[in-house]
């Protein structure tokens, strides 16, 4: 057998490829992207990954790789980076659009580079994360680079709730090349940097004459608190690059893997500080979050959606190292009613959850549904019936605690026995009734009130024996409604006495092709 050894001109030439493919657009186009105060395609990869970790495939894509020297307009892997590395120890696939190379505009083989990168991620069962930093489609390219965007959609639609897809937007996402991200599961955003919108400024003046900044428009404080469109708003990418190896933490890569348990977890003593959060008065507002950090493990609560739809707060914590899905109203904001947005942002987070089986942990403090026309006319029945069909559908273990209020049909919405819920605990000082005391003495008996000598102090006495006789939680705890009245103090106790409970719990919902949620 002859020994051969590699041609060092071969090798040379793929170093000298390997170095052009690196330079992504030049370092002139470099030099203006630091200047924009942006990071490149590469420095985003590299800050996000463990290091040394990244792995990247197809950095020779070009069109003609014979002549792309001497043509002048040929970039080696053209405007975008595809690969993989690890996260904490996981795998990861990513793919990092680059602007130093045609405004990372998307040709056709730019999406063949990201639908090759999808396809791996979707058959090795690991999250994707794309970083976003386009210009939209490549004019020259026409109907192909149009084509390219309907292959990323195909994918992402596919992979949802089969494998988490990420989405972080550092730089413009105009026109179609804003739908991948909304068809992903977060959309992390930097102010000042990230800009999302299907029409720009230009178009907008020259269609309605309404005059709008782009970062107005379609920017990271827009999205995360106007639209809904973004789940997080960073001050700088590298904050941004961190919070996402954060929220990779909660998550399992992929729909076939469980929770896990990464601690053991020994019983502590009841936390009495508990017993003092919520207020006697039922109108008197306090912030949840002074709950849910004294109930999870060392306070460790990865808010989504913080400044959206405050008035219900969602998000990833740990239960003796167990990752659970938190979704709790909060009574600081409209008093906790649930409203368009805030059922939408729950069911939403619901259906995640659910798709990568974590368990759902629900404290309720709700007096109802939003009244109002505005409420009416913009749909509330449709879009609160997406919580429902949510809660509904929802496989995972389900557990909740009732802090204070359920009225009404808001009641029945959030996690209850009638929807599937597997353990409902109360506290002492739960209500559950059809509405308020004074509303319901107010019908019950108007004709006593109205006819009384002290109609004031009759009133306060009905309402008073009207709490007290149908509204505490020990009625529907005699109707097994309520699993048990418990002391706030023990609430984590219980919480994860019921969750290693439910480990083992198997559900499955009737054959069919798919569910006709209300959308």
């Amino acid at each position: 057998m002859v020994n051969r050894k590699i041609d060092s001109q071969k090798l040379n030439r793929m170093n000298q490829l390997r170095k052009l493919s690196q330079q992504g657009g030049g370092q002139k186009k470099i030099d203006s992207q630091h200047k924009r105060g942006k990071l490149t395609a590469a420095e985003r990869i590299n800050l996000f990954l463990d290091e040394n970790s990244f792995e990247e495939l197809d950095p020779f894509v070009v069109q003609d790789i014979q002549n792309f020297e001497e043509s002048g307009n040929q970039y080696l892997g053209d405007a975008v980076v595809t690969g993989y590395g690890r996260v904490n120890g996981q795998t990861v696939f990513i793919y990092a659009q680059d602007f130093t190379v045609a405004g990372g505009s998307l040709s056709e083989a730019v999406a063949r580079k990201i639908c090759k990168i999808m396809d791996l991620a979707i058959q090795n069962g690991s999250p994707i994360v794309g970083l976003i930093d386009s210009g939209g489609a490549r004019i020259q390219e026409g109907v192909s680079s149009l084509a390219g965007y309907g292959d990323i959609f195909l994918r992402n639609t596919m992979a949802s709730g089969v494998i988490p897809q990420i989405s972080v937007i550092l730089g413009p996402a105009a026109g179609g090349a804003t739908y991948s991200p909304a068809l992903t599961d977060f959309i992390f955003m930097v102010n000042g940097v990230g800009q999302m919108y299907i029409t720009g400024p230009d178009v907008i003046k020259a269609v309605t004459g309404e005059e709008v900044t782009h970062e107005d428009l379609g920017g990271a404080t827009s999205h995360s608190s106007i639209s809904g469109v973004a789940h997080f708003n960073l001050n700088s990418e590298e904050e941004c690059l961190e919070q996402v190896r954060n929220l990779l933490r909660f998550i399992p890569p992929n729909n076939m893997e469980e929770s896990t348990i990464t601690e053991t977890y020994e019983i502590e003593d009841p936390d009495t500080e508990l017993q003092n959060i919520v207020p006697e008065d039922p109108n008197q507002p306090y912030d949840v979050m002074d709950i849910i950090g004294r109930i999870i493990d060392q306070g460790d609560f990865m808010e989504i959606h913080h400044s959206w739809a405050k008035n219900i707060v969602v998000g990833f914590a740990k239960l003796a190292g167990q990752s659970v899905g938190i979704i709790a109203q909060q009574p600081k904001y409209l008093a906790g009613c649930l409203d368009i947005n805030a059922s939408v942002k729950a069911a939403r987070f619901i259906r995640f959850c659910d798709s990568f089986n974590i368990p759902l942990v629900t404290l309720i403090d709700v007096p109802g549904f939003m009244p109002g026309t505005a409420q009416e006319h913009g749909g509330i029945i449709r879009h609160g019936a997406k919580l429902i069909y949510a809660y509904a559908e929802a496989t995972v273990p389900k557990i909740s605690v009732l802090l204070r209020k359920a009225y009404g049909g808001a009641y029945i919405v959030m996690s209850s026995k009638m929807l599937g819920g597997d353990i409902n605990y109360a506290w002492p000082t739960g209500e559950i009734a059809v509405m308020g005391a004074e509303g319901a003495v107010n019908i019950i008996h108007a004709k006593e009130i109205k006819s009384s000598k002290n109609p004031d102090e009759l009133k306060s006495q009905l309402i008073n024996e009207y709490r007290e006789k149908l509204m505490n939680p020990y009625v529907a705890a005699s109707k097994g409604l309520i699993d048990d009245v418990i002391n706030p103090a023990d609430t984590r106790i219980k919480l994860i006495s019921a969750l290693k409970m439910l480990s083992n719990k198997r559900e499955s919902l009737p054959i069919k092709k798919h569910g006709s949620i209300p959308l």
